[in-house]
C-alpha cells in the first residue's frame, strides 16, 4: 500500500450526478488521506473542471476558489423549473413566442437578431444576481436549500456578479435551446443566468446542461475522471509549488527569506523579488512553496499562510 503523503491539486472532470463533496469523499479513499477538499462546487447536473486540494494544498482553497470560470451551458426556453436547472420539478409550460423562434432561426444561418442582441447584452453588463433558493447559500440561519425544499417561499438578496463575455455557441429550434459559453467572476450562478434570460426574452427557461471548462488556470482537457485507479490519480496531482504558481504570482526567496518566512517571519525587500504586493507563492531556492505571502508599502514580506 502507498502511504506517500500528497500535497497538490488534481484537476477532475466531474461527471452528472455526484455532488462536489461526493467527489471529496471518493478520493479521499482513492488517496488514503482526509485532507482533500474542493475549490469551487459544481451543482450535481454539473460536469467539468472540479479543482481538488490535496494535503497541504487545502491551505491555497481561499485564492484557488477566487479566479474566474467559463462554462458551457445549454438552455431550454418555455420551461420553468423550481430549482432552476433540469433536476428540478416542472412548474410551468408555455409556448414562445413568434420573436423567440424568429432569433433562433436567424441564429441557425449564423445571425443575431437584435431582439436576442439586446437580451444578451444586457446579461454582459449585470452587476448583480439573485441567486437560486435551492443553492448552498446560508439564509437565516441554514442552507437556501434547506428552507426550499421545505416549501418555503423566498427570495435571496442580489448579490455582486461580473460576466467577462457572453457568447452564443448554437441552437435548436426544436426544442428551443441556447447554448452559450460564458466566462464569469467567482459567485456566478448560471442557473440564474438562465432563468434572466427567459425574462430577457418574454418567456420562461431553465439550464439543462452544464459543463465547466474551465477554473482559473485548470482547464478540462487536462482534467482526470475520478473512476481511474487510485496510481493514476496519484500520478495526476500537480505538485503544491507549481500548483500554487498556476494559481498565484510568484515571488522567488532568498536563502536567508526561505529561511526567515519558514519561521513566519517579516522578510526584508532584499530577500525577496516580487512584481506585486498582493498575495504570491513565495518560493525558495530550491524550488519549494514556502508560504503565501504579501508585501506592505515598504516592500516587507509578511507571511498568510505558511507550509510544511
Amino acid at each position: 500500500m502507498n502511504t506517500e503523503r500528497i500535497d497538490g491539486i488534481l484537476v477532475v472532470d466531474k461527471e452528472r450526478g455526484p455532488t462536489s463533496h461526493d467527489v471529496v469523499a471518493i478520493l479521499r479513499r482513492a488517496l488514503r488521506t482526509r485532507e482533500v477538499g474542493h475549490a469551487g462546487t459544481l451543482d450535481p447536473m454539473a460536469t467539468g473542471v472540479l479543482v481538488i486540494a490535496v494535503g497541504q494544498a487545502t491551505k491555497l482553497i481561499p485564492w484557488l476558489t477566487a479566479h474566474d470560470k467559463t462554462y458551457d451551458a445549454r438552455i431550454l426556453l418555455g420551461v420553468e423549473t423550481d430549482t432552476w436547472d433540469a433536476l428540478g420539478l416542472v412548474t410551468r409550460r408555455e409556448d414562445i413566442s413568434p420573436l423567440i423562434r424568429c432569433a433562433i432561426r436567424s441564429l441557425t444561418s449564423g445571425a443575431t437578431t437584435s431582439y436576442l442582441a439586446t437580451a444578451l447584452d444586457a446579461e454582459r453588463t449585470r452587476t448583480e444576481q439573485v441567486p437560486p433558493s435551492h443553492s448552498a447559500i446560508h439564509h437565516d440561519g441554514e442552507r437556501a436549500y434547506v428552507r426550499a425544499r421545505r416549501g418555503e417561499q423566498f427570495e435571496l438578496p442580489a448579490r455582486p456578479v461580473r460576466v467577462h463575455e457572453l457568447g452564443v455557441l448554437g441552437c435548436t429550434e426544436n426544442p428551443p435551446t441556447l447554448n452559450v459559453r460564458l466566462k464569469v467572476d467567482k459567485g456566478y450562478y448560471v442557473r440564474s443566468f438562465a432563468r434572466d434570460l427567459g425574462v430577457a426574452l418574454g418567456t420562461i427557461a431553465h439550464l439543462t446542461s452544464l459543463r465547466r471548462v474551465r477554473s482559473g488556470q485548470f482547464f478540462v482537457d487536462e482534467a482526470i475522471r475520478i473512476d481511474r485507479p487510485p496510481e493514476a490519480l496519484r500520478a495526476a496531482v500537480l505538485p503544491l509549488a507549481q500548483a500554487a504558481s498556476l494559481a498565484l504570482p510568484v515571488a522567488n526567496l532568498t536563502e536567508s527569506g526561505a529561511v526567515d518566512a519558514f519561521h513566519g517571519r517579516t522578510i526584508a525587500s532584499e530577500q525577496i523579488s516580487a512584481t506585486t504586493r498582493g498575495p504570491c507563492a513565495w518560493i525558495g531556492p530550491a524550488g519549494q512553496l514556502i508560504a503565501v505571502g504579501h508585501l506592505d508599502e515598504n516592500g516587507r514580506g509578511h507571511v498568510l499562510r505558511g507550509f510544511r
